[in-house]
């Protein structure tokens, strides 16, 4: 499978010269695997899965350390929680621990439990995802296939069905025992088809578990999983005192756009044009699109939407210290300014200069009032 790089390489590089550590995190199969194996060819590799590797590292971790000394790969780390405090001990006792240790995880709870009790102040964090616009140049066909390497890759529609099928069953069947996760596989199932069809709506436990017939305690117990493991996207809402009463739920988005389509049943061109999915489908695309990149150029940035109770609203606002980036998503080939209104009172409510619409057109133009219409590539070139 030919390598695309990696737009997350220059902000590791800049991690491995600051922390002892760094945990590189992301949902399964989303290429951290290969990316460090790309880019870092000259480190020793151990793949916790691997029972002959597991073994050498759960019986003697110590041994292991000292026989290997720096530049280590630990891939799947959440498997031998017992390896941390090890880790800690380990480059406390360097005296140029710089770029030493590199953890994989597939984002679980015990990884991030694992780091934050024995390693804090000691790892800089990377959320990796999979394949993003700036990095294959594809938008339909990643809007349509998703990020997931195989998936995206994968030109023939049955292969890529398939493998849609694998990774939810191997996700819901597997990893989930694997992290120590107990839940019933027939209702994950059934919650994940659910949030797809909710996608880009609000999200209401009490409302989900009576049409699931699950509590509400149990739906958002699966919820924080998947979003934990990098699946969805619970997107909060912005709030300001600015005397008009504001939406406070949040709104749910799975995070993939080829996992979205597939529990969808959109697996063409064709059904994708034509799917009442559609404006909800690019809108959560886009949202990805935007925060994977601005992660890399807004270090500590915060993601919202915006919406008031009378239905003004904005698909994103991006918070970069006291600045705020209000970001409409359309997919309207040409947007006018009567479709923009939510925008426009939102800019007024916050006293912003500048906001923006993207749309899959590829034409940029101005509306007035600050408010540009652009691409998404336009838009990373406008504000990066």
């Amino acid at each position: 499978m030919k390598y695309i790089k990696r737009h997350f390489l220059r902000r590791m590089k800049e991690l491995l010269e600051q922390f002892p550590i760094v945990c590189l995190l992301g949902p399964r199969q989303c290429g951290k695997t290969t990316f460090i194996k790309q880019e870092l060819p000259g480190w020793k590799y151990f793949d916790l899965e691997k029972p002959a590797h597991a073994v050498q590292v759960e019986e003697d971790p110590e041994a292991v350390l000292a026989r290997n000394k720096s530049k280590i790969v630990f891939d799947e780390a959440q498997q031998i929680p017992s390896l941390f405090p090890v880790l800690r001990s380990y480059v406390d006792e360097l005296q140029d621990a710089e770029g030493s240790i590199v953890l994989l995880g597939s984002a679980s709870p015990q990884l991030i439990q694992g780091v934050s009790e024995s390693l804090a102040g000691r790892v800089g964090f990377i959320d990796m995802t999979p394949f993003l616009l700036d990095e294959v140049h594809d938008e339909r066909g990643l809007w349509l296939r998703g990020g997931f390497p195989r998936a995206y890759m994968e030109e023939d529609r049955a292969r890529r069905l398939s493998w849609y099928e694998a990774y939810t069953r191997t996700f819901i069947e597997r990893d989930l025992q694997l992290y120590g996760i107990e839940v019933n596989s027939s209702q994950m199932r059934k919650l994940w088809a659910m949030l797809a069809h909710l996608h880009g709506g609000m999200l209401n436990a009490s409302e989900l578990g009576n049409s699931l017939g699950m509590s509400y305690h149990t739906v958002n117990r699966y919820i924080d999983i998947m979003e934990q493991t990098f699946l969805v996207r619970r997107l909060r809402p912005y709030f300001a005192n600015i005397g008009k009463r504001l939406v406070k739920s949040p709104k749910i988005f799975m995070r993939d756009s080829g996992l979205l389509h597939y529990f969808l049943g959109i697996s063409s061109e064709d059904d994708l044009a034509t799917s009442p999915k559609r404006g909800s489908s690019w809108e959560g695309f886009t949202i990805e699109q935007i925060i994977g990149w601005a992660q890399q150029k807004f270090i500590g940035a915060e993601y919202f939407y915006w919406q008031t109770a009378t239905k003004q609203e904005v698909d994103l606002l991006i918070k970069t210290g006291r600045n705020l980036i209000p970001i409409e998503i359309k997919t309207h080939t040409s947007p006018r300014k009567s479709d923009v209104k939510g925008l426009i009172s939102c800019m007024q409510d916050l006293n912003l200069k500048k906001g923006y619409v993207v749309h899959p057109k590829d034409s940029c133009y101005s509306l007035g009032d600050g408010i540009e219409v652009l691409t998404l590539t336009e838009l990373f070139e406008l504000i990066g």
